[in-house]
């Protein structure tokens, strides 16, 4: 990105609009760097990692790995009032997936690509130790 955005002027939920489409291609190329095949398998693998309930758990395994700025980036994306309803989660669960996001988002506009990748693939490392699904 050619220059960094002043994210104290941008809403909450439009760092988690942006902060999604990150995550998102994060887990989608860590997943073809794990395991290099069809973009359908890619797909099944990725989606472990980005639903709601995932994002909040790993919001939940996150939160000791952000520093205090990091944390109070997550937890105004947590506190926001969404026009929208959860779908299959809890409304606890939709709101730290969305301070996730913001936070991911807020880091993407501030030049801190790295940070936020070195972010999200500890919360999957994390995820994948701490649950079942592998």
């Amino acid at each position: 990105m050619a220059q960094e955005v002043d994210t104290s002027l941008v809403s909450s939920l439009t760092l988690a609009y942006i902060g999604d489409s990150f995550y998102e291609l994060a887990v989608r190329t860590e997943m073809l760097r794990r395991k290099n095949t069809g973009a359908g398998d890619l797909n099944k693998c990725a989606k472990r990692f980005t639903n709601a309930q995932a994002q909040a758990k790993i919001a939940d395994l996150l939160t000791e790995y952000m520093s205090e700025e990091e944390f109070r980036v997550y937890k105004r994306g947590r506190n926001a009032k969404s026009v929208s309803a959860p779908h299959n989660c809890s409304i606890g669960e939709y709101r730290k997936a969305t301070g996730l996001e913001a936070l991911v988002g807020c880091l993407y506009l501030n030049g801190q690509t790295e940070r936020a990748g070195e972010l999200i693939i500890k919360g999957l490392v994390l995820y994948e130790e701490n649950t079942d699904e592998h």
